[in-house]
């Protein structure tokens, strides 16, 4: 949606590493690795964005290191554009995670949930599912929200063993704030 809008996925890459890493700055060539394209189309958006003022840049040992310009008149208005586009890419891998045959229990928890700092992982699966399976969609996922996302797969047994014994990890995630996709495992215990 956002290449559309924006014509280029290239700036809108660039954009959604920026106000992900708002306090962060970048080198052209840390850019080009973390985006995974090609230097002259990052170099090419990068003094786009800096020439309409969203972008500025300080040398630093004889590198030009790139960050968001908070002060940029349409800042919040691109950062909320950003934000929602986000969340509909949220829902969309909601979707394929809720049809995950073999899940009887997924929630989101961590980065979904702005609690980063207070949890171990950011999706908790509880089921039958081919580890290929999960890290694919994970990988996938991180590379679109630009941030190194952590899974945890456990079957029902170790789900029920931890609860039993109640497993400080898994009592942290039950305890907070999370977002819950799948839950037919309190279907069960009804």
């Amino acid at each position: 949606m956002l290449d559309q809008l924006f014509g280029s996925k290239t700036r809108v890459k660039i954009l959604r590493l920026f106000f992900a890493k708002q306090d962060s700055k970048f080198f052209v060539r840390e850019i080009t690795r973390e985006l995974n394209e090609r230097i002259n189309s990052v170099r090419r958006e990068l003094e786009n964005l800096e020439k309409i003022g969203l972008l500025k840049f300080e040398e630093i040992n004889n590198k030009k290191y790139f960050f968001i310009n908070k002060n940029f008149f349409l800042f919040e208005e691109l950062r909320n554009i950003i934000i929602k586009a986000r969340i509909l890419l949220e829902k969309e891998y909601v979707r394929k995670l809720k049809y995950l045959t073999g899940a009887k229990y997924l929630v989101l928890t961590g980065y979904f949930v702005d609690l980063k700092d207070e949890t171990l992982t950011d999706l908790l699966i509880v089921g039958k599912i081919p580890r290929l399976t999960i890290e694919k969609i994970v990988n996938q996922m991180s590379n679109e929200f630009m941030v190194d996302l952590n899974y945890t797969l456990m079957d029902q047994k170790e789900f029920e063993y931890r609860r039993g014994m109640t497993d400080r990890f898994l009592y942290n995630i039950l305890k907070n704030k999370k977002i819950v996709i799948i839950d037919k495992i309190s279907k069960e215990l009804e």
